[in-house]
C-alpha cells in the first residue's frame, strides 16, 4: 500500500514526547501536481526528489517479504521448468522486475528459485535502481549465480521488444497505482511474449484495527476513494488485472498476502497510520477534525504495543501462454 504524504496533526507519542506526524516524503499515493506515481519516464534535473522514498520501502519491506503468498511459487517453478532458458548473461532465467524500487523483489524470490538467473530491475528512479543493483542477491535457491541490470523504463511504455527472451515479469505493489489501460498494456505485453506475471501485494481496500474504533470504516472508505483517484485501480486491481489476463487466455491464480502488524513493527504502522488517514483527509476535509483526535489516539497505542493492524492485499500469479506452446 502506498502512503500519503498529507500532513494531518503534530502531537505526542505514547511516552508524552513530541512527534511529527509527517510521512516519509515520497511514500505515496499523493502525487506532486501533473504527476501519477506510476513509473512513468521523465526526463528531469537532478534537483527533483525521489518519487518513493528508500526510507519508506526500507521500513515496509520485513512485512512486504512475511506477506508475500509462497502458496503461488510451486505453479511458478513448474512453469518456469518447462519453459526454454532465456537470453541473459547468466544463461538461466530471465526475470523482469517493474517498479523494482530497491530491489526488495528480487531479494525476496530469487533465492527461492533454482537456477542461474538474470534479474532486469526497471524504475524510473537512478538512485533507486542503484540501490536495487548493489543490495540485490547474487546466489539462487541451489547455489547458482544470479546477476543483474538497470533500465530506466516506463510500464506505459512496455512492449514485448523489451520482454524478448524474458522468463517471468514481476512487480509489487504497482498494479493498484495503475490505470485500466496500463493494465491492458502491461496483459498483452506479457501474453504477447510469452512471459508469465508474479504480481504481489496489491492493496484490497479492506484494514482491520485492533481495538476497533468508529471511525475506522470512514476512514477507510475516504481511503479507497483517494486511491481511485485520476483513474487509477487502487483496491479494484487485482479484479481488473484477473479479469484483463483471463480475457488474454492466461490462468490466473489469486492468493492473499495482508501485512500483520502488531508491536514488532510499530514504526511501520506509526508510519502506515499517517499516511491512511492523511490520505483519508485528503479525500473528505470534513474528516479532519476528527481525525486528528483519531490519528492522535491510535498513534499512542501504537506507541504502546497495545495497536494490531491487518492490511489486506493480495498476490496474482498469470500463467500466460508460452509462445512455442509448450505447457
Amino acid at each position: 500500500m502506498k502512503t500519503s504524504t498529507t500532513n494531518v496533526s503534530r502531537g505526542t507519542s505514547g511516552d508524552g514526547s513530541e512527534h511529527s506526524s509527517e510521512v516519509i516524503p515520497g511514500a505515496g499515493p499523493v502525487p506532486r501536481p501533473g504527476e501519477r506515481p506510476t513509473l512513468r519516464l521523465r526526463e528531469s534535473g537532478p534537483e527533483e526528489p525521489p518519487r518513493y522514498a528508500p526510507e519508506w520501502l526500507e521500513l515496509r519491506e520485513g512485512a512486504d517479504a512475511a506477506a508475500r503468498s509462497i502458496d503461488l511459487l510451486d505453479p511458478l517453478r513448474i512453469r518456469l521448468a518447462n519453459q526454454p532458458a532465456g537470453s541473459g548473461s547468466s544463461g538461466g532465467i530471465v526475470v523482469h522486475d517493474l517498479g523494482c524500487g530497491t530491489g526488495s523483489m528480487g531479494r525476496w524470490l530469487a533465492p527461492r528459485l533454482d537456477g542461474a538467473q538474470h534479474w532486469v530491475l526497471h524504475d524510473r528512479d537512478p538512485y533507486l535502481l542503484h540501490f536495487a543493483a548493489v543490495a540485490s542477491p547474487r546466489v539462487a535457491a541451489d547455489g547458482s549465480h544470479v546477476t543483474v541490470e538497470t533500465r530506466r523504463g516506463d510500464v506505459a511504455r512496455l512492449t514485448a521488444d523489451v520482454l524478448a527472451g524474458a522468463s517471468l515479469v514481476t512487480a509489487s505493489a504497482l498494479l493498484d497505482v495503475l490505470t485500466r489501460d496500463e493494465v491492458e498494456t502491461l496483459a498483452t505485453v506479457c501474453v504477447d511474449a510469452g512471459c508469465p506475471a508474479l504480481l504481489t501485494l496489491s492493496v484490497a481496500g479492506r484494514v482491520e484495527v485492533t481495538p476497533s474504533d468508529p471511525l475506522d470504516a470512514e476512514i477507510a472508505d475516504a481511503f479507497n476513494a483517494h486511491q481511485r483517484q485520476a483513474g487509477l485501480l487502487g483496491p479494484d486491481a487485482i479484479t481488473v488485472t484477473c479479469e484483463t489476463f483471463a480475457d488474454r487466455g492466461a490462468t490466473v491464480k489469486v492468493h492473499p498476502s495482508a501485512w500483520h502488524l502488531g508491536p514488532g513493527e510499530a514504526a511501520l504502522t506509526a508510519q502506515w497510520l499517517r499516511g491512511w488517514v492523511g490520505a483519508a483527509v485528503e479525500q473528505r476535509p470534513e474528516l479532519r477534525e476528527r481525525a486528528e483526535s483519531y490519528l492522535r489516539d491510535r498513534l499512542a497505542a501504537c506507541a504502546a504495543g497495545e495497536l494490531h493492524v491487518v492490511v489486506q492485499h493480495n498476490d496474482l500469479l498469470a500463467l500466460v501462454r508460452p509462445k512455442d506452446g509448450a505447457s
